[in-house]
């Protein structure tokens, strides 16, 4: 029986009793041997549950024996549920026989708490005197006697049943006089908040350990013969080991030597391993299998001293699973740990946190698969571990493997909390040939495997690095599933999917909804200088995937091809495929001209877009919505002004009413030459304008975190590579430049030039302009993340939106709620940055994917569409 505490000699000083925190107490006692007014002593009401309770809860009646089954069901149950939730349950029932106990032992072992028996052990005699003074206790002559009995068979052998601590209080003066003493569980650490320094698998690397150790920014202090015997952080750091310091490398005495030492002076937290497991049970002499590198700890350590072994000794026997750290924020284990056994003390708990769970099979390598639990994790704790050797460390659900492979000749990797930063240091060289190769061939990088509908379905969170985690509902989930198996491309490709964009905030202007001074504004109370106003132009939004050569696009994304273009909803954005390539061909001779494969160092480019005309995409939208309105209102408009000139003539006064149908002409006929300036002919090429704003990734850089002047320094070269192009063939460019203008928001002279261009642009009929801070990741004084653009449209452009008479509305629609968008567009772009740095990481695809899957998930909230 393996737990966190193996405490099994019973207490026989009936004074102080250590209770853990969170345990299952079973009193064990005779009727009448005061083991209720024991427990209303000594633990809260709500802390207990009586047998005697629940007996009245089914039959009404207390002391109805024929509803014990019932009632000790309806105990049972409570009971589980209480220590589910992690709360501390005693048990007031007899408990003398032997199932009785049984049970309750089992609930806790299936809890994971452990179980602690009190017993009241009084004489018969006061047992009998205070059930004859209980009016409503009536029991038969036998009933004492047998309990007696059965307590006496009982006491030898309760520890065997389970129970981790035993206590026993003989006689009324016992019971009387003691103390129940509360007792944290060994791991936990939750008044610990950091900040913690928390260090991956070291495997006899001393070397590289003193490395990190000096990045991190630890003094290292050494004895007379030189060793590193502590290392201190200046700050008040504390450096947490998730295990497997031993076995394999070139100085695992060295190694245990520096933790042991950090441990002992308060510098340092450290958990087991299962190399140090399977170590510390060979050193104190068990039988094991000599193995897995476990030859070369073995022949170091003879060579150090009696007293040092023995220090390793009892080191290794006193650590713990597991901790739970910052108020239960953070959990550090060695190979990971379900959120229900959090804090939890048992065999299986752990057995998890030393080898993780497999899923019985085994891989070509001859290794146990082991069960991806990570990808299902949804706790509230951030769990660190190690174990299993990954090329990078990355987050996945909100949890993090820092085991890369030091030994392996990887690096030594350690994770800065709580500001979630990793710091790696290289290998000096492969100590140890691994079994596995660290990498694999698969498409997608590394762990590669098939994308899985596992991998979207149901209620996810997806941890983000600039936003934390962001949680898609399952019905936004269902919706955007739905979306993704009928209408999207092979998602093997489907990298990006563009966020949503919030607008500036309502106009104070008289007649206007929008306007950039809000957006200046705005930006200026969040603390950001420098803007970039970018032309919005009359499209739609394109991702737009093109490769140098078709073995560059397998490469990374596991599907050949020219590359792709797309929707913000995965769709093919074109579905004539040849002209799909063709677009796709400018885009590539243009990249070549410029060099920007070869500067970029890829073979592939990601680049955000708008393809126009918007007529292009939405034909079957402007057929059904926009000219079905225009159309209605020329039919029917005429009609009744010619009706109320008729009336008119009879000398009827409808000069008011005739205004505001005149009125209402004007503005019908501004709708349809807004939405028509959106639409033109194209016959192939002829007439398609792509107009690119930002590269977003290429092959190991996420772009998107450039500044957005670079990214429009880039796009202009390839404008101009176009555009010579076609004039040496004869024809039209297809790309298209996106105009700008720098804004200072601390310079009145830029903003008024910035809103003179806004004025410009609107009058001609363009859309209005996207205002931007220059670098794209910026925070205000709080630390939130600063909206990534803000849309601000022209008027005549809203009136396509939202209705030819929205001007006589405005009243109302400045009234329109724009927190949710607001949200969902810090949301949706958090995601995209995510799915991009996995992409530049070389992470599977469908760790990539999950981050884009979640952005369509949340294109379903309930937002109005017009914002």
């Amino acid at each position: 029986m393996s737990t966190e505490t193996p405490e099994t000699t019973p207490d026989r000083a009936g004074r102080r009793l250590p209770v853990t925190d969170v345990s299952l107490v079973v009193l064990i006692g005779s009727t009448g041997s005061g083991k209720s007014s024991f427990a209303r002593k000594h633990f809260k009401p709500t802390e207990v549950v009586s047998s005697d309770f629940c007996r009245g809860l089914v039959a009404d009646d207390e002391n109805d024996q024929s509803a014990s089954a019932d009632a000790f069901d309806v105990l049972h149950y409570i009971v589980g549920k209480r220590l589910a939730a992690g709360r501390r349950t005693v048990v007031d029932a007899t408990n003398v026989q032997d199932h009785a106990r049984r049970a309750l032992v089992a609930i806790a072992r299936e809890h994971h708490v452990l179980p602690i028996a009190i017993v009241l052990d009084v004489p018969a005699e006061v047992c009998a005197e205070r059930n004859r003074a209980r009016p409503d206790r009536q029991l038969p002559a036998h009933v004492i006697p047998r309990h007696q009995r059965d307590l006496r068979r009982s006491l030898r052998g309760l520890e065997r049943e389970g129970f981790r601590k035993v206590h026993v209080l003989r006689g009324v003066e016992e019971v009387e006089h003691a103390e129940i003493v509360p007792e944290k569980r060994f791991n936990d650490l939750r008044h610990l908040t950091g900040p913690f320094d928390i260090v991956g698998d070291i495997h006899g690397c001393r070397s590289e350990l003193e490395t990190l150790l000096g990045r991190l920014g630890y003094a290292v202090t050494r004895d007379e013969q030189g060793r590193a015997v502590d290392a201190a952080h200046p700050e008040g750091r504390t450096a947490v080991f998730v295990g497997d310091l031993v076995d394999r490398g070139p100085d695992t005495p060295g190694v245990l030597r520096l933790v042991m030492g950090m441990v002992g002076a308060g510098h340092a937290l450290c958990v087991p391993g299962n190399h140090e497991n399977k170590l510390g049970r060979w050193m104190g002499g068990r039988k094991v299998t000599v193995s897995h590198g476990l030859r070369e700890s073995i022949d170091q350590l003879s060579a150090e001293s009696d007293e040092f072994r023995a220090r390793v000794r009892e080191f290794m026997r006193g650590l713990v699973s597991h901790y739970l750290l910052d108020g239960g924020a953070l959990v550090v284990c060695h190979a990971g740990l379900p959120e229900k056994y959090h804090g939890r003390a048992s065999g299986r708990v752990r057995s998890h946190a030393l080898y993780g769970d497999t899923t019985g099979e085994t891989d070509e390598y001859g290794l146990p698969v082991r069960y991806p639990w990570a990808e299902e994790y949804r706790g509230r704790a951030l769990v660190v571990y190690g174990h299993t050797p990954v090329p990078v460390a990355s987050f996945l659900n909100n949890t993090i493997c820092l085991d890369t492979g030091c030994v392996f000749g990887g690096s030594l990797t350690a994770l800065r909390y709580p500001e979630r930063e990793v710091v790696a240091v290289p290998a000096e060289r492969e100590w140890y040939e691994p079994v596995r190769p660290m990498r694999t061939d698969a498409p997608g990088g590394r762990e590669g495997r098939p994308l899985d509908l596992a991998d979207v379905a149901g209620r996810r969170v997806v941890e983000t690095a600039r936003l934390g985690n962001v949680a898609v509902r399952e019905e936004n989930a269902a919706a955007a599933l739905e979306v993704m198996s009928r209408f999207a491309l092979d998602p093997r490709l489907l990298a990006y999917l563009p966020p949503t964009m919030a607008p500036s905030p309502t106009a104070r202007r008289e007649g206007l909804l929008e306007h950039p001074e809000e957006a200046f504004l705005a930006y200026r109370q969040d603390g950001v200088r420098q803007l970039v106003c970018e032309e919005k132009h009359m499209g739609s939004r394109a991702v737009v995937l093109v490769a140098r050569d078709e073995a560059a696009l397998d490469k990374r994304f596991g599907l050949p091809g020219p590359g792709a273009i797309w929707t913000r909803t995965g769709r093919a954005f074109l579905d004539d495929r040849q002209l799909t390539d063709a677009v796709l061909d400018r885009v590539r001779a243009a990249a070549e001209d410029t060099g920007l494969f070869d500067e970029l160092g890829t073979g592939w480019l990601l680049l955000d877009a708008e393809l126009m005309p918007w007529s292009l995409k939405a034909v079957e939208l402007l057929r059904r919505q926009y000219a079905a309105v225009g159309a209605a209102a020329g039919a029917a408009l005429p009609t009744a002004l010619d009706a109320l000139s008729r009336a008119a003539a009879r000398g009827l006064d409808v000069a008011e009413l005739t205004g505001l149908q005149q009125e209402r002409a004007a503005d019908a006929r501004a709708f349809v030459e807004a939405y028509q300036r959106y639409c033109w002919p194209t016959e192939g090429l002829d007439g398609i304008r792509l107009a690119p704003f930002q590269l977003l990734a290429a092959e190991g850089a996420n772009l998107a975190l450039r500044p957005h002047t670079e990214h429009l320094a880039l796009i202009d070269r390839l404008v101009d590579a176009d555009r010579r192009r076609a004039e040496e063939a004869g024809g039209a460019p297809v790309l298209h430049r996106t105009g700008r203008m720098a804004v200072d928001t601390e310079d009145e002279d830029s903003i008024a030039a910035a809103v003179a261009w806004w004025e410009e642009l609107t009058a001609a009929g363009g859309e209005g302009m996207v205002v931007k801070p220059v670098e794209p990741i910026h925070r205000d004084g709080s630390g939130r993340l600063v909206q990534p653009g803000l849309k601000v449209r022209g008027r005549e452009y809203l009136r396509i939106i939202y209705g030819p008479d929205y001007t006589r509305q405005l009243d109302r629609l400045r009234q329109r709620s724009l927190g949710h968008k607001r949200s969902l567009a810090l949301r949706e772009y958090a995601l995209g940055l995510e799915a991009l740095d996995r992409l530049a990481a070389g992470e599977p695809l469908w760790r990539v994917h999950e981050a884009v899957f979640a952005v369509l998930a949340l294109e379903s909230e309930p937002v109005d569409p017009r914002l």
